[in-house]
This record gives C-alpha cells, structure tokens and sequence, in this order.
C-alpha cells in the first residue's frame, strides 16, 4: 500500500493511497468463503455452490468495498501517525478517476482533508475585557418574591378587576352558552387586559372568543366542541361576569416556612428577605457571568484569528447531510458554524495549554446543579440529593445533554485559567445596559 500526501490551496491536503492485489486478497478470499458458505442459490445445496458462481457474482463488489475499507482506515492512521490536525472529516476527492476491478490488481483512491489552523494566543496585562455586575434593586427583589410566593399563594374573591385578576362567567352567542367561562388576565398584555378593568362582579362586555381564547384547542377546550366544529361559530359572545378572583399571598407564618423550606434554612421573614437578595444575586450572576464567558470568547477567537479551509468545509457540511440542504442554506448558516468551529480549535489548544481535564464527578455535579435550576423553575427549590443525583443520570445518559455540559465545564475552566493574565476591569450597569452589550456582542 502506498500514501502520498499534496498540499493544495485553500487548507486542504489531498490524499492518495494506493491498494494493491497484495493488500486486499487474503480479505478478499475470506469474505468470498463466508459468501459461499452462507449462499443460497436453486440448484445447489447450502454452502456447496461452486465458488466459480461465486466469484463471478460477489469478487468485483467485494474487491471495490475491501480496498476502499483499507484505504479509507489508511487515511485515518496515516493522519494520526503524522500528527496532522485537521477539521470537519477526509473526503472522496472530486478528482478521483473511474475504477476498472475488472483487468486492475492495483486501484488508486484520492481523499481531500482541510487542515487546522496552527494557533498560537499571547496574553498579558495589555489585553483588556469588562467584567459588568448588576446591583440588586428594590423592583427586582420585589419581583422575585412576588413570583416566589405566587407558587405559593391562593385566589381570593374580590369586587372589581384592577390588573392580573382570574375572571369567571357566562359565555353565551345565543347558540352556544357556556356557564363557567374562564379568562385568566395573568397571561394577558396591558392592551388585552384593558377591556376588563374597572368591571364588577354582574357586568356584561362582548368579547370574541377567538381573541380570547387564540390556541383553537383552548377555544374548542372552553366552547365544549371539537376543532373541525370551530370555523362555524360565531364568535362574538355576550360575557356576563360571575365571579372575579385575584392571588393573595400566602400567611407568612411558622407553617409555611416549614412547607417551603422543610431543611429549616429559612425561619422567618427577615430570613426569607435574606433568602430572595441571595437568589436575584445568583441569577443577575449567572447573566453577568454568561456576558463575561461571550466575551473571553469573542476576544480570544479574535486573538487567535484562526484561518480555515471554508471552501472545504461547506463541501463536507452539504456532504454529510447528503444533500438534504441546498448550498444556499449551508452559506447563510456558515458564518455561525465557522465561529462554532473556531472556537472549538481554540479551547482546544487552551485546554492543552492549562491541561485542563473534566472528570466525570465533575460532570455529575454539573448536571446536579442544572437539575436544580430545573426543578427550581416549578417552586422545588429543596429537592434532596438523592433525587438530584438520579435525575443527573438521567441528563448525563443523553449523549447530547452530556456533550453540552462537557463543554460548559470546559469553557468555564478556560475563562478560570484566561482570567488571571489579562486586565480584567469591573463595572455597574442596569440590565437594560447589559442586553444592549450582550446584543452588541452576539451581532
């Protein structure tokens, strides 16, 4: 077998490896046998046809899959061998020629690969980046323990709708009537709740319901019908109001800080005030920081300026998706693959450079704590270990969910090792100032 190699334009090398009758027979004659002992043809008795009609049926596609196999693995360790890095997967070569497995022993296969980038990052004192931080304000921890005791709280009658309040009434169209109607405001904007302030208890408004109500199985849901039997109805309704109910909050009292935090961490409210600055601190944090991880990553691709084989790589993009996506698709998406791809090459290189390593408790704790934020979002913010860790498993147990945190602890210990060696500057900002920078950041 014989391996040349011919760097070409545009990054990419082509490969040629040359497979000769040597290389492939014993493989050949082998998978010939097997053919023949499987075979089942009229005339013959299993495992008896003569290996004649064997080889006249199977020798030239077995030759053709045999030293293309060897070949293609060639590459492979020809590649890791020479210690070439290289991007995307090797490729047939569009200047492969026709095969003759007729009269050849001998038979040439040519591959393209595009080759990395060398890369190379200095960092010192002169490289600069913002650290921004959001100082808690008074609406923020009023918001969060409004959300906070919502999951906690209960709907109490009162007289008049004044905001969020859950309406209940009479819808009737004069065909259709439906006694217990419900229109809850919560999930409304300021311009679709402003036909219902002011109204009382007894007042009647029409409404159309396909405003209302605009999911069809919500409408068919509250109208009692089937979906094929909305287009027919008329949807303006006469609204007669029975009952209008708004959340109050829950007694802050012994018992439900017991229930709301049954490890006793939190006893009374000026613990729960404590409890709420801590958790908007932890998620204006989690904003900051993914800010601050955007940009070490923008600064350090663009410190690095990695050039790549582009033309190449949308060659392979269109070829492993077998032409599910036209070439137009695949270069309106490449200018946010390729910076996928550069930042992939440079973590790389960082994390040989720090020998930063993920171990797998690493990654249980990881998903732990991305299952806690979960469970977090429906009200269970003090789900025991024993529950975390079995759902952590279970996320790291899906190949992609754990190739997402792979690379989060890798990218978090990229910006821990990149921090220390360059000036870091900190600022205040609102958070309407850091969407700005953070959209600035992401065009």
């Amino acid at each position: 077998m014989n391996i040349t190699k011919e760097n070409r334009e545009g990054q990419v090398s082509v490969i040629k490896v040359t497979v000769g009758e040597s290389d492939y027979n014993e493989a050949v004659e082998k998978k010939l046998r097997e053919y023949r002992r499987k075979a089942n043809m009229p005339g013959f008795r299993p495992g008896m046809v003569p290996m004649s009609i064997i080889n006249k049926t199977y020798r030239k596609s077995t030759i053709a899959e045999t030293a293309y196999k060897m070949a293609s693995d060639a590459v492979f360790e020809y590649l890791e061998k020479e210690k070439i890095d290289y991007v995307g997967d090797v490729l047939p070569s569009d200047e492969q020629g026709a095969f003759d497995f007729d009269n050849n022993t001998e038979h040439e296969f040519i591959f393209e690969v595009g080759l990395a980038p060398e890369i190379a990052i200095d960092l010192s004192e002169k490289d600069k980046l913002t650290k921004y931080k959001i100082k808690v304000s008074d609406e923020m921890r009023e918001g969060y323990r409004t959300n906070f005791l919502r999951r906690y709280g209960r709907l109490v009658d009162v007289d008049e709708v004044t905001a969020d309040e859950a309406v209940t009434g009479i819808l009737d169209n004069g065909e259709i009537k439906v006694e217990e109607g419900y229109v809850g405001l919560i999930s409304m904007n300021d311009e679709q709740r402003k036909p219902f302030i002011g109204k009382k208890v007894g007042d009647e408004m029409t409404v159309n319901v396909n405003e209302l109500y605009p999911n069809p199985s919500q409408r068919s849901s509250v109208l009692g019908l089937k979906d094929k039997e909305l287009e027919a109805v008329n949807p303006e309704f006469k609204f007669t109001i029975k009952q209008i109910r708004k959340f109050a909050e829950p007694e802050l009292n012994e018992e439900f800080f017991k229930m709301v935090f049954p490890d006793g961490s939190v006893k009374d409210e000026k613990g729960l005030e404590k409890y709420i600055d801590e958790q908007v601190a932890a998620d204006l944090a989690r904003e900051t920081d993914y800010v601050f991880t955007t940009e070490m990553r923008n600064f350090l691709i663009e410190k690095a300026n990695p050039t790549m084989p582009e033309e190449f790589l949308k060659r392979w993009l269109y070829t492993i998706n077998e032409g599910k996506f036209p070439m137009e698709e695949i270069e309106k998406e490449f200018p946010a693959f390729l910076r996928m791809m550069k930042w992939n090459l440079v973590q790389k290189k960082l994390a040989e450079r720090f020998e930063i390593k993920v171990e797998q408790d690493e990654m249980l704790e990881e998903a732990k704590a991305y299952a806690a934020a979960q469970f977090a979002q429906y009200g269970m913010s003090n789900v025991g270990d024993e529950m975390l860790t079995k759902y952590a498993h279970s996320i790291l147990g899906n190949k992609e969910e754990a190739n997402k945190i792979l690379d989060r602890l890798y990218e978090k210990k990229i910006v821990a090792a990149v921090t220390p060696l360059v000036k870091v500057s900190n600022k205040s900002v609102t958070p309407e100032e850091l969407g700005k920078i953070f959209e600035a950041m992401t065009k």
